[in-house]
């Protein structure tokens, strides 16, 4: 079998695969890194969103191989250094972001990004962003407010759905 190579969340990780082995399984199966949710396997839901080289990435709609030699960030590599969760961790627990709390990783994963390149969206832009992303639980409502707060805007301004 293949040996494929990565950085995961700043470690050196590498394993054999095989050639159809998608991202996602890699993470979960062979490194044990299960707060990458697999919610659909057809790319729908987003559950899955790591961060591969920089961009937001559905692990389920890449396999293993294309990540050979990549730089990828999952749910766990988002924490502080010092093991405390990030602001926007901070601020799905704090505006209640979450429901069973399935979809999180990869709302987080996406939400990081979106504020990577926009420090400050609007609540439509945030929407906008997210339609990769399924929520069975929350309405989304709270997502939004989580990631505006993330971004150090006023969440009162947003308008009950």
């Amino acid at each position: 079998m293949p040996q494929v190579t990565m950085t995961v969340n700043g470690e050196a990780q590498s394993g054999e695969v095989e050639g159809r082995t998608l991202l996602v399984e890699f993470l979960r199966d062979e490194l044990r890194l299960t707060g990458t949710h697999v919610g659909c396997d057809t790319s729908q839901c987003g559950a899955c969103v790591v961060h591969v080289n920089g961009q937001d990435v559905k692990a389920c709609s890449i396999f293993a191989m294309e990540a050979d030699g990549a730089e990828v960030t999952t749910i766990e590599g988002m924490a502080n250094a010092d093991g405390s969760l990030s602001t926007i961790q901070q601020a799905f627990q704090d505006h209640h972001g979450l429901q069973c709390g399935f979809c999180t990783p990869g709302m987080v994963m996406s939400a990081a990004k979106l504020l990577e390149h926009n420090p400050k969206p609007s609540e439509k832009e945030i929407r906008e962003y997210l339609k990769g992303n399924i929520c069975r639980c929350t309405g989304y409502h709270n997502i939004v407010k989580a990631i505006m707060a993330a971004s150090g805007q006023d969440v009162g301004a947003i308008a009950a759905e």
